[in-house]
């Protein structure tokens, strides 16, 4: 297979930014569809955009949820996810309960994850963001395995708005400690096809990054990289 369409094949096409508008949605939606990517992830409320947009493509659908802080309460998180799917989307990715897994409070990340699998099951697949820039290295090992043990489907390092994002190290780290039908997400400084391939070399399965063109083509970040940022930018996303 082309190096360039396995990369578009494992690529979450993203568009986050508060002031996203119609126009931007829909360019993200071409995008996707003219480069083959695997999905777009936004946020809900553009969620039938997109399904409209993308009617008649394999392009799937994620939203994101409890976005991008994961400090709301479960119920109203397993809301979010469910009307998304309602909707059209075929993927969650959901913030974890950064503030209770930094009290090692990790039964209660655990039911938060598993509230929204529960909400979902059977119609979408569940990542779970852990903002691995505020976590040490047990803290990440302790979330992925609450992510498994709650019947998530992938582990992903970053919102992109958070600090840091995703590394090489934090990728290993991840996928050695979820059993290997468990997916891993690199999201978060992901901007060109070195950085792309390292990743998947470490062990992800997924790229999450607002970069996919440059990533696709070769091309190199621009000089204007913001989080999250716009259809063909690059981005700390």
């Amino acid at each position: 297979m082309n190096e360039h369409i396995r990369l578009a094949s494992l690529i979450d096409h993203t568009f986050l930014k508060p002031e996203a508008v119609r126009s931007d949605i829909e360019k993200l939606c071409d995008e996707a569809r003219q480069h083959g990517f695997y999905s777009v992830c936004v946020n809900g409320t553009w969620v039938p955009l997109c399904r409209e947009r993308l009617a008649g493509s394999d392009v799937r659908i994620a939203a994101v949820c409890g976005f991008p802080l994961g400090a709301g309460a479960s119920s109203a998180k397993a809301f979010e996810a469910a009307r998304a799917v309602e909707d059209g989307a075929s993927e969650i990715d959901m913030v974890l309960q950064i503030g209770r897994l930094l009290d090692g409070d990790v039964k209660a990340v655990e039911a938060d994850i598993a509230q929204v699998v529960r909400m979902v099951e059977g119609k979408a697949i569940v990542k779970v963001i852990l903002e691995t820039g505020m976590l040490t290295t047990s803290q990440k090992i302790g979330a992925c395995r609450a992510s498994e043990a709650a019947g998530a489907h992938f582990v992903k390092t970053s919102t992109g708005f958070g600090r840091g994002g995703a590394t090489v190290e934090d990728i290993r780290l991840m996928r050695a400690n979820v059993s290997p039908h468990i997916g891993v997400k690199a999201s978060g400084g992901v901007r060109d096809t070195a950085t792309a391939f390292a990743m998947i070399e470490a062990g992800a399965t997924r790229i999450g990054t607002s970069s996919g063109i440059a990533i696709v083509t070769g091309a190199g970040p621009t000089p204007s990289d913001n989080t999250a940022g716009a259809p063909g930018q690059s981005s700390q996303y």
